[in-house]
């Protein structure tokens, strides 16, 4: 479903929203990631729960008849007690105060028959659809039989749209489809920082290793006004630069691929940004001796584990002139104190320009979110993306199969890529 032109061979525009749409008796199908933690038989986190109830709310009050369906880790066709969404219609029931009819199946007779049963308002949640191995295959024979049970399909679960899976991709193709109200939150909020954002746009780019990230990297080089590199990730840009990094996380086989992405960064008018100083210890543990020193200096026995005080304040400067940023990965490794300094303190500054109004900031990934939340920031920030997989191939300008089959392609005059 990828080709060289990605997003930007969709119009954003033509997808189709329930606004005004009478739902009312409709059984409506509701493609929703509830793929979330669960310990001792209990969901842990209902973050991703929590991004689709005002779908479910919103189709209630208007008398839809709600069947919810989602995948839920690997089962990879074969039942499990561990991978039931049982707890998970535990929790909505707790969530939305209302009955929720959990089905032990999502297709067959009495799935149907199940569903025929509920009325006006109410909200019946299916077994996991990776039960059955049509589901990853976007098998049409399984995509059939989940249509069969709905007379409206809604997909509010942008995380899976780089999946074409049956209940993401193929049951669109068979009934009327519409995107649900987090799936047009986060594709507004990806547009605004990446399609058509307000300029200047910074974008932050940290993690491990430049071999993760080569594609997203590319593309933002050529969209961007600047591109922060953090993490590992700046070891390996500053090592292609001519500078030894000491025992830093660095990757040199990629010293071309980096220069490369300089390259056109360079020919796009998009500034690299790199730290000027760094954190180093001996070790990446807890309690560990650190010190500050320029990256021209980093001891050959030593790490760099986080950026330091002078690149921060350039880095806050730099921001300071920013319209919009868009951030995914950490500058460096905060998951051990002291090394989340330098993501905390332009965390903190990006989320104080957000709530005076002057800053767009959107952030996805697992560890942006967790380390804005340890910077007690994140609610400050304009969206956070709970997306993983699909908010890095967007980025990466790939077409994603859940959004180009509710919208159609993208004219000359308006394209959704600028």
């Amino acid at each position: 479903m990828t080709n060289d032109n990605g997003m930007a061979d969709i119009d954003l525009a033509t997808i189709k929203t329930l606004d005004g749409f009478d739902v009312a008796g409709k059984r409506v199908l509701v493609r929703a990631d509830l793929n979330v933690p669960v310990e001792a038989g209990a969901v842990a986190d209902a973050t991703r729960i929590e991004r689709v109830l005002p779908t479910i709310d919103a189709l209630r009050k208007r008398g839809a008849r709600v069947v919810l369906m989602s995948h839920f880790g690997r089962p990879k066709g074969e039942r499990s007690p561990e991978t039931s969404l049982k707890p998970v219609a535990v929790k909505l029931k707790e969530l939305l105060s209302a009955d929720v009819l959990f089905l032990d199946d999502c297709v067959g007779p009495n799935v149907e028959a199940g569903i025929a049963a509920i009325n006006d308002g109410d909200v019946a949640l299916l077994e996991n659809l990776r039960y059955h191995a049509g589901e990853t295959k976007n098998d049409i024979g399984f995509a059939k039989q989940l249509a069969a049970l709905g007379d409206i399909y809604v997909d509010d679960a942008f995380s899976c749209s780089h999946r074409a899976h049956a209940s993401v991709e193929a049951i669109a193709r068979l009934m009327p489809a519409y995107a649900g109200m987090a799936m047009m939150a986060e594709i507004n909020a990806l547009s605004a920082a990446l399609e058509d954002p307000k300029r200047p746009v910074m974008a932050v780019v940290g993690g491990a290793k430049v071999s993760t990230k080569i594609e997203v990297l590319t593309n933002l080089a050529q969209r961007m006004d600047m591109i922060v590199v953090g993490g590992g990730m700046a070891n390996t840009f500053l090592f292609a630069d001519g500078i030894d990094v000491g025992k830093s996380l660095c990757e040199p086989d990629f010293v071309t691929t980096v220069k490369e992405i300089t390259e056109k960064a360079k020919a796009s008018g998009c500034e690299i940004v790199l730290p000027v100083d760094v954190v180093v210890a001996n070790s990446l543990a807890e309690g560990v001796k650190s010190s500050v020193c320029g990256v021209d200096d980093i001891p050959a026995d030593a790490m760099a584990l986080d950026q330091g005080p002078k690149s921060v304040a350039m880095l806050k400067d730099k921001l300071a002139g920013a319209k919009t940023i868009l951030w995914n990965g950490p500058l460096g490794a905060f998951e051990i104190a002291p090394f989340g300094e330098a993501t905390y303190a332009l965390a903190h500054e990006a989320g104080e320009q957000s709530k005076a109004g002057t800053l767009i900031s959107v952030a996805g990934g697992g560890d942006t979110v967790r380390a804005l939340n340890m910077a007690g920031v994140a609610e400050d920030f304009t969206y956070i993306s709970t997306a993983g997989g699909a908010f890095l191939e967007w980025l990466a300008g790939k077409k994603l199969p859940g959004i180009a089959v509710l919208a159609g392609p993208a004219s000359p005059s308006h394209s959704a890529v600028a």
